[in-house]
């Protein structure tokens, strides 16, 4: 690790993708022919180290990814993919008991998606991934989490960097019925849901800046400093204590939303570790979120830091 470097950390989950693109998505009991398919990095952590580092490589920051793949041929082909966007690996573990994280995703000609998960070696992840890459963790100048890992270790990674003054960006996804812990609530410097993540946590479901605003506001008052809620195409609410304001949607035309939550929290989480405050650095993030949909793939959709800087001068 580059010392002088701010440090941009994820801590979670690694999949590779079986991505399949159908005209449309099959009903329950249903087979569609699709168009073909492909293989590629995938999974919340992964995917958020792996755009962080695109960003970063022009910026002098620093990307790093704690987390667990399989001693298997899909863990193999994460670690070379990570490698080839520049993330720090020395805190990805192999796991001799469990196979590396699958994911299934299918996506329509509109670009909708539907995914299931198989976590493997990622549901196996514990506070002994976090004494391992102790380092990391101290050096962390933003931490991402996401819930495709147990909720003890995120838990555990929360604490473990506030105590050192590091900003926690807390992706509730999958949202869990049951919600999230009380006790990471004060934990979190910025929480990012998207709609369905919203509405399981706030029961408001938001279609407009007004309701975004409401349930932000809802998510700080549970303990949360901030909140960021997406509403994909209808912009963005963003919400610090009592301020908050609204964010326009970047015009684009999408053709794969895959990864577009997952690059949103790679520009908020740089444009954090930049040292901008969460209006600028949530417009940052809808930049990159944005341009993630004009892209195929997950991981691979990342943008460049001057195609966000682009859009954002030309927004």
């Amino acid at each position: 690790m580059t010392e002088s470097k701010p440090l941009i950390l994820s801590f979670g989950s690694v999949n590779i993708d079986v991505t399949a693109r159908a005209r449309r998505l099959p009903r329950p009991g249903e087979t569609v022919h699709a168009h073909g398919y492909t293989l590629g990095l995938g999974g919340k952590g992964s995917n958020q180290a792996a755009a962080a580092a695109r960003l970063a490589a022009s910026l002098g920051l620093h990307a790093a990814l704690v987390g667990r793949v399989g001693r298997d041929a899909f863990g193999a082909q994460a670690r070379a993919d990570l490698e080839r966007f520049g993330v720090d690996l020395q805190g990805l573990r192999d796991d001799a008991g469990n196979p590396t994280g699958l994911a299934l995703i299918g996506i329509d000609d509109g670009g909708e998606n539907s995914i299931t998960v198989a976590g493997g070696a990622n549901m196996a992840i514990d506070e002994s991934d976090i004494v391992a890459s102790a380092g990391l963790f101290d050096a962390a100048r933003v931490l991402l989490l996401q819930l495709e890992i147990p909720q003890a270790a995120v838990l555990a990674a929360a604490r473990h960097v506030r105590r050192r003054g590091a900003i926690v960006v807390m992706d509730p996804a999958p949202a869990p019925e049951e919600g999230l812990p009380e006790a990471l609530w004060p934990l979190i410097d910025i929480i990012t849901p998207n709609e369905s993540e919203t509405a399981r946590l706030t029961d408001i479901e938001p279609q407009t800046a007004d309701e975004a605003a409401a349930a932000a506001r809802q998510l700080v008052a549970r303990g949360a400093a901030g909140a960021v809620v997406k509403m994909g195409g209808r912009g963005v609410w963003w919400q610090h204590g009592d301020d908050g304001g609204f964010v326009p949607p970047f015009r684009v035309t999408p053709i794969d939303t895959v990864a577009a939550g997952d690059c949103f929290n790679a520009g908020l989480a740089v444009a954090l570790a930049q040292g901008r405050d969460l209006a600028g650095a949530t417009r940052v993030a809808a930049a990159s979120g944005a341009l993630a949909t004009t892209k195929h793939g997950a991981a691979d959709a990342a943008p460049t830091w001057p195609e966000v800087s682009a859009m954002l001068e030309g927004g």
